[in-house]
């Protein structure tokens, strides 16, 4: 079986966003699949998706620390700036996060570790709401 649903996530703030539940409910279909796979994509080129701690907020934070350090805004050698100091930043963050994921499915539920959740990456200062497609292919 193959499913596809296309979800729109709220805008956020600039940051790392813990998403797994709002996935989850918004994806009923994987409460229908024994065995199989749901591939996450995010349609946006200044926004990711990762996997990681979903415990402790502050993994998330610095998460955000983390990325700003390893790519700076302002630089002078960028020449794509029109459309802000935080844009080519963003590109090039979406490129290093990531913007997919496969994850497994197993007996209705997505088959994470204990302390695996699923994150939003906003890079944008005002990145506005984020699409994202969800396929499943299961039995």
């Amino acid at each position: 079986m193959w499913i596809q649903k296309e979800l729109c996530l709220a805008a956020r703030q600039r940051g790392f966003h813990l998403i797994t539940d709002e996935i989850v409910a918004a994806v009923s279909a994987i409460q229908t699949v024994q065995i199989g796979l749901l591939h996450l994509f995010i349609q946006h080129t200044s926004a990711g998706l990762t996997l990681n701690e979903n415990a402790d907020p502050t993994v998330r934070q610095d998460f955000e620390r983390v990325m700003n350090h390893l790519v700076v805004e302002d630089a002078p050698y960028y020449r794509h700036t029109f459309e802000g100091s935080d844009d080519l930043p963003a590109h090039l963050k979406s490129s290093l996060m990531g913007t997919s994921l496969i994850l497994p499915i197993s007996k209705g539920r997505l088959n994470l570790g204990t302390w695996q959740g699923i994150y939003l990456c906003e890079f944008r200062n005002h990145g506005g709401p984020r699409r994202l497609v969800a396929t499943i292919q299961g039995e």
